[in-house]
């Protein structure tokens, strides 16, 4: 079952994952954040990356469709772009831009790089496409886009566009549920569209993409590029390095914030319920799988998710999910220890507008504010 006022959540395995029974933590961690790049400029960052298998490198998205290739070199930070998409970019709404961008595991051989961007048009497209850099990485072919997915969207919120390879070597894409507010069209628990769901796509290959064939959908019943649905606005979501677990946070409507832990063919509620709470509907049919965890709007109003921590500075948060929220700026450890108790606790009330984490290859989590700071996740002591 879900206490409400204890963003605890106790139950039994869901669709083969075990979630632990929660008990409060005895003490949290402290934490605050060392500022990043000192002298670079940068505008709106939505999110970044480490360089494949590099040190002292980064590419940061801008949502007006840049990237920034930023390099340290003896001990000073510089940046050249990477990429620049604004000719191809609707960043005019709120939440549209470009949104998500990824490289292919097989980066080092094929140099391809993938991008999720909103693009002009009556209505608003979401585009997922796919680019080469020829040079290692210094830049992309701006010849090369194959454009690989459009989605049109009825409404200019609610766009998702967060990329990630899994650790299965498939791409996966958020999609939010169109907008609006309230899910007007139902696209949520519609399984004949690709809105409000998270997509898993077979992306090897010279042509488009293939339906991986254990997707919930395959053979029939939905849509086939689906692997989860019942999504409201998927914004960041991530995978534990270590498990392989796909933790997402899903923008909540007007009270509730949550965390879900991802399985194959889940359903996680919207519209029908908004976090574990009843929102319209026949709410308590079966197969509505509740959040891991969620906040109520007393404690911030859009969440913003993380990555679980497995980097060594910090070892006192080894295998913690952290995660913000974009409007009050806390930072919450969601854990789970040996022991088998889980909880939620806040480590830092941090006065950014957060809009994206990202983990570097060591592991290492750092902190994106919208206004154009970058931060290192960091000992106190």
């Amino acid at each position: 079952m879900f206490h409400r006022n204890t963003q605890r959540w106790c139950g039994p395995a869901i669709g083969g994952l075990l979630l632990l029974i929660c008990q409060p933590l005895v003490a949290a961690p402290t934490i605050t954040l060392q500022r990043m790049f000192d002298g670079v400029a940068l505008q709106r960052p939505l999110a970044m990356l480490p360089a494949p298998q590099a040190a002292d490198t980064w590419y940061v998205v801008e949502q007006a469709g840049r990237v920034l290739r930023l390099n340290r070199r003896q001990g000073k930070w510089s940046a050249r772009v990477f990429a620049d998409l604004r000719g191809r970019v609707d960043a005019g709404p709120s939440e549209a831009g470009l949104l998500g961008m990824a490289f292919d595991p097989e980066f080092a051989e094929n140099g391809r790089v993938y991008f999720s961007y909103t693009a002009e048009g009556s209505p608003l497209t979401s585009i997922l496409s796919r680019f080469v850099s020829r040079d290692r990485g210094l830049g992309v072919a701006p010849g090369s886009e194959q454009i690989l997915l459009r989605v049109k969207q009825p409404y200019v919120n609610h766009n998702g566009g967060n990329i990630q390879f899994g650790p299965d070597g498939y791409l996966y894409f958020g999609l939010g549920d169109g907008g609006s507010a309230g899910d007007p069209r139902g696209h949520g628990q519609n399984t004949d569209t690709l809105l409000g769901a998270l997509l898993r796509l077979d992306v090897r290959g010279d042509g488009g993409y293939r339906i991986p064939p254990d997707n919930p959908f395959a053979d029939g019943g939905g849509r086939p590029e689906i692997f989860a649905y019942g999504l409201r606005n998927p914004w960041r979501w991530s995978f534990d390095r270590d498990s392989g677990a796909l933790w997402l946070a899903d923008v909540g409507q007007n009270a509730w914030e949550e965390i879900n832990v991802v399985v194959r063919g889940g359903n996680y509620g919207w519209n029908l319920r908004e976090g574990a709470h009843c929102y319209s509907g026949d709410c308590r049919q079966p197969g509505l799988i509740d959040p891991l965890a969620e906040y109520s709007h007393d404690q911030g109003c859009s969440i913003t998710g993380g990555y679980v921590y497995r980097g060594r500075a910090l070892p006192a948060l080894r295998g913690v999910y952290l995660y913000g929220d974009f409007c009050s700026g806390r930072i919450w450890g969601l854990s789970a220890g040996a022991d088998g108790k889980h909880v939620s606790k806040v480590l830092l009330e941090s006065g950014l507008n957060i809009a994206s984490f990202a983990q570097g290859n060591d592991g290492e989590v750092y902190v994106i504010d919208l206004g154009g700071r970058i931060f290192r996740v960091v000992s106190a002591h």
